[in-house]
């Protein structure tokens, strides 16, 4: 964060100082909700949740070097005070059980206080800031990005997909003066709520990756969700200023943004028409992606670490702001060649001692990326035409789909057939993972249900062989990951 007095600070975020706050200490450090990650110069976010309330952690925070707390409520410590809202109506989940409202009275003076820096570190124009939305692929295009734009100059971005009410405020306040480019997940559970989002930290790069079938029961529809993702291409600058909108021209739900924005519009994809056209892909045994990138009337060979044909959409989204932020393209598809997923359980791949291949994609899941994954599993289960890797899909539950939630999921079961997967270990007993069993098994798909995690790591122990490859795979809440570190660990130790 950039310096600023309590003073300021109390200004910007409509609050007040107690008696124990100097109006002229600086605040020149982090700001923190962890009150075991304070660092001396730094401010504390007095946070009220389920299980703690960061007031009772203020005198803590001072002691390991805070100048002052950001709190809701009175602390015998020198403190920025902000007035509870009241109940409020919110689907934040991080707001659950704020009944007074003393979370979100937080959290407001949170986005204000990022507002204010990241605006003053625009208007110095030493900070470029990227937003990333979209249905699927936020997180690893976000990865993707930053890696490159290293290249360039510092980065902040955010650790794994903290991109809630707290996580998107609290990641735009690591920027400083040395800071040059800040790229952040723009995720929404309702129209408006990027609009919002886009207001904090005024992005002039908006990058939008898809619009699928991921929180259909907040939106109800695809045509909503494309509404609200299409809120950060309507917030960009003008080109003339500066605005670049990123878009996807292989879906057309996407590419229609064109006309909600005035800024430069560039578009990516595997279509000829594409500014960046993607051509000549190939896949290699663990399917990671080789091909021809076609813009501005030159060809560049590309290669990718990451796993995942889909993967190809998201690195050209990644050049294309290379590109956007004045990085040559030769030094950008350098730095993209060596790009990994730094943030853990998405396409991450594990090459077992005894030959097993793990593919951990346990972080979330949609239909969209359920299909996708598939798609890599079977490509790493056949690596040449006359080889054959006996194929695993173990998954869990998608959430959040709303209505749709049964018929998704019974949707899945074409898909495994299509891509010839050999056998399905479905995880969970309910409606919705029951239609898939019964899916599968009607087009003739090997599948078996069992109650939990446990029983499914079981059953694997029994059934499957070294050299198999298993993909794990569902939405966060199931925790499918603890099978996955589960195989790894029993093929690794029988292997030694």
């Amino acid at each position: 964060m950039i310096p600023l007095s309590l003073a300021q600070i109390a200004t910007i975020v409509g609050g007040t100082l107690n008696e124990a706050a100097d109006p002229q200490a600086v605040v020149d450090g982090t700001v923190e909700f962890d009150s075991r990650k304070v660092t001396p110069g730094g401010l504390f976010l007095c946070i009220p949740g389920a299980r703690v309330d960061g007031h009772d952690y203020a005198a803590t925070a001072i002691a390991a070097g805070a100048v002052a707390v950001l709190a809701s409520r009175p602390v015998d410590v020198p403190a920025i005070m902000v007035q509870p809202l009241g109940k409020i109506d919110t689907n934040a989940t991080a707001l659950e059980n704020d009944e007074d409202g003393s979370a979100a009275a937080v959290l407001q003076a949170l986005g204000k206080l990022a507002r204010h820096v990241v605006k003053t570190l625009v208007a110095e124009e030493t900070l470029t800031v990227v937003g990333i939305t979209g249905s699927s692929g936020k997180t690893t295009t976000k990865d993707l990005i930053s890696q490159v734009l290293t290249t360039g100059g510092p980065v902040v971005a955010p650790p794994g997909s903290f991109n809630n009410e707290l996580g998107f405020p609290w990641t735009a306040l690591r920027a400083d003066r040395d800071t040059r480019f800040l790229v952040l997940e723009m995720s929404a559970r309702g129209i408006g709520h990027i609009r919002e989002l886009a207001d904090i930290v005024a992005p002039s790069i908006g990058v939008v990756l898809n619009v699928g079938h991921a929180h259909l029961g907040e939106f109800g529809s695809q045509e909503a969700i494309a509404q609200a993702k299409g809120e950060l291409v309507e917030a960009l600058p003008a080109a003339a200023y500066g605005g670049f909108a990123v878009l996807n021209a292989d879906d057309e739900r996407v590419s229609q943004m064109a006309q909600r924005t005035s800024a430069r519009v560039i578009t990516y994809g595997t279509h000829p028409s594409a500014d960046f056209t993607a051509e000549n892909i190939h896949l290699d045994e663990l399917s990671r992606a080789s091909y021809t990138l076609v813009t501005m009337g030159q060809e560049y060979p590309v290669e990718l670490t990451v796993s995942g044909q889909h993967n190809v959409l998201n690195s050209l989204a990644a050049l294309i702001v290379a590109h956007a932020c004045t990085i040559p393209m030769k030094r950008a598809i350098k730095a993209l060649r060596s790009a990994t997923i730094t943030s853990g359980r998405r396409m991450e791949v594990r090459e077992l001692a005894d030959g097993t291949i793990v593919i951990n994609d346990s972080y979330n899941a949609n239909p969209d990326s359920m299909r996708a994954a598939f798609t890599a599993l079977s490509v790493m289960a056949h690596p040449a035409p006359d080889t054959h890797r006996s194929s695993w899909a173990v998954l869990g539950m998608m959430g959040e789909l709303g209505e749709e939630s049964v018929a998704q999921h019974t949707a899945l079961a074409e898909t495994l057939g299509a891509c010839g997967i050999d056998h399905v270990v479905l995880v969970g007993r309910c409606p919705e993972m029951d239609s898939l069993c019964d899916a599968a098994q009607d087009i003739g798909v090997s599948v078996v249900s069992v109650d939990n995690k446990e029983d499914a790591v079981s059953y694997l122990a029994e059934h499957r062989h070294p050299g198999d490859v298993i993909l794990v795979k569902a939405s966060q809440a199931v925790g499918l990951w603890t099978i996955a570190d589960a195989v790894s660990a029993a093929a690794n130790g029988a292997a030694e």
